[in-house]
């Protein structure tokens, strides 16, 4: 049985996984604006990865026979200007997740609550991926540049793996659902 202290701090990363949802979308929308296609398909796939853990956190919850309680979502912070202010805004972002992942299961342990503790540990995998994903990106953006050839080339590799990215959040979907 999960405690009521676990139940409300799952709610509250769920409200954090539907903000990074909504944090990816307007960057997805600051480089449709900016003609990144690419770089745009890349945070819409970030966009529906976190509702995918957001509805993986829901699930576990109703799973427990635990309430789930929603919040209202901020607003995301202000637009960035370049393509590696973007990626720079998502790394910062990401380590914040890792952050509140983290303490879950530390309360996990707190709690002894084991079931918790396995659920987490998706989560924790999942940052350690997150974090070295946005860390090449901004190394490439770093060596290369964020403007011209070198940019297109960024995006265009950005398209790609926001394809790779789209498949594995359908299949997710498709398992949370199940």
């Amino acid at each position: 049985m999960i405690s009521e202290q676990m139940s409300t701090h799952i709610s509250a990363q769920i409200n954090r996984e539907f903000f990074s949802s909504y944090f990816y979308l307007a960057l997805s929308a600051q480089a449709e604006r900016a003609d990144l296609k690419g770089t745009a398909a890349w945070f819409l796939a970030k966009h529906g990865e976190e509702m995918t853990h957001a509805l993986k956190m829901y699930h576990y919850l109703i799973d427990q026979d635990a309430p789930v309680q929603l919040h209202e979502i901020s607003n995301p912070p202000a637009e960035n200007h370049s393509v590696m202010a973007m990626f720079e805004s998502t790394l910062a972002h990401e380590r914040e997740v890792t952050s509140a992942i983290n303490d879950l299961v530390d309360l996990a342990l707190s709690e002894k609550d084991h079931a918790t503790n396995i659920f987490l540990q998706w989560f924790v995998t999942e940052q350690i991926e997150e974090e070295a994903t946005v860390k090449d990106i901004l190394g490439r953006l770093r060596l290369f540049g964020d403007q011209g050839q070198a940019l297109l080339l960024i995006d265009n590799e950005l398209a790609a793996a926001a394809k790779t990215m789209g498949q594995a959040a359908t299949a997710d979907a498709d398992a949370t659902s199940a």
